[in-house]
């Protein structure tokens, strides 16, 4: 086997290096420090400069094996340029990174990685029956991979229209087709990139089984979408870019983000502001308004208890789950991507 190995050594604006496995640590996703062999995706500092303009600064990610991982951010944030790197599509200007252990477009695994980009397009003359047999032939395998034809159609609900031609669907049609197509090979690593845009409720909830399996099965699922309802149901972490950069690595789970407070509250100490810090987070107190984050629920009785005896007076009181879409605001912003 060809040993997993750096490249591309032009200097991004934040870094002067090329990502040596054995010197990482502990680094923008949050996660403990692994070989890149044993990661589905390992990327450190990557980056791409089209002229004077980084479409992504510096790209350090780590995603484990039959992880289904979230990729979020604003238009223009370098999404796409970031998973065209990752792919071999796109030649990065600096950095590096390994996929499934390899150089991203490496022959090794091509035949391991389903893809689905968000513009897809196939020739609308086929049926899907005939598009899934050309790439099982395509993949090498056009007997074994053309008997899962039926049965890919099956899972995205198209088996009742295998025969139409592709020019007469709709586009959530054309999007499960796409999805089938990217499941085709059993692949170990499966990049989506908008999975879910053009399809209805039932679509979605199609699509969110499928991963399911696939991930039961042991596949890793890179996740690119702009829907955090979606993303919230399905991923285990997401990543937060923009501006090229990976700005935070979180849990997806709603006990790792714990309760946003609101509170109305006269009379409190900066001793009693300063003891909440043993059980909250984030913890802002402007004319009378208190609001911070629980770790957890059970928290919640405490806190108030120690409010109240710091001597506040506490007239409202009102905790909520912290959404996906609340961390988005708070760590992307609220600019409208370009």
């Amino acid at each position: 086997m060809t040993p997993a190995r750096d490249f591309a050594a032009a200097r991004s604006p934040r870094q002067n290096r090329v990502g040596a496995p054995a010197a990482v640590a502990e680094g923008a996703s949050g996660a403990s420090p692994a070989r890149p062999e044993d990661c589905a995706l390992w990327t450190e500092g990557l980056c791409k400069r089209y002229g004077e303009k980084w479409a992504v600064r510096d790209l350090s990610l780590r995603v484990a094996r039959g992880e289904v991982f979230g990729f979020l951010g604003p238009n223009g944030a370098g999404k796409s340029t970031s998973v065209k790197m990752l792919l071999g599509l796109v030649r990065p200007s600096g950095g590096a990174a390994w996929v499934l252990g390899y150089p991203p477009g490496d022959s090794a695994i091509r035949a391991r990685i389903g893809f689905l980009p968000e513009h897809f397009r196939f020739y609308d003359w086929l049926t899907p029956r005939e598009l899934l047999r050309l790439h099982a032939r395509l993949l090498g395998g056009a007997a074994e991979l053309g008997r899962q034809a039926d049965e890919l159609l099956r899972w995205v609900g198209l088996a009742d229209h295998a025969d139409r031609r592709l020019r007469e669907y709709s586009k959530g049609m054309l999007q499960r087709a796409g999805l089938a197509q990217a499941l085709l090979n059993r692949p170990d690593l499966i990049v989506l990139d908008e999975p879910t845009s053009g399809l209805d409720p039932a679509g979605r909830r199609l699509v969110r089984e499928i991963l399911r399996r696939e991930r039961e099965r042991g596949a890793t699922i890179f996740l690119n979408s702009h829907l955090l309802g979606e993303v919230e149901a399905t991923c285990d972490r997401v990543a937060f870019l923009r501006d090229g950069e990976v700005r935070a690595v979180r849990n997806v789970g709603a006990a790792a983000r714990g309760l946003r407070v609101v509170a109305r509250v006269a009379g409190l100490s900066p001793a009693g502001l300063a003891a909440l810090t043993a059980w909250a987070a984030e913890i802002s107190h402007v004319d009378g308004e208190l609001s911070f984050v629980a770790r957890d629920e059970e928290a919640l009785p405490a806190i108030l208890a120690s409010l109240i005896a710091g001597g506040a007076r506490v007239y409202s009181f009102a905790p909520r789950p912290v959404t996906l879409e609340d961390l988005f605001l708070e760590i992307v912003g609220d600019a409208v991507g370009q």
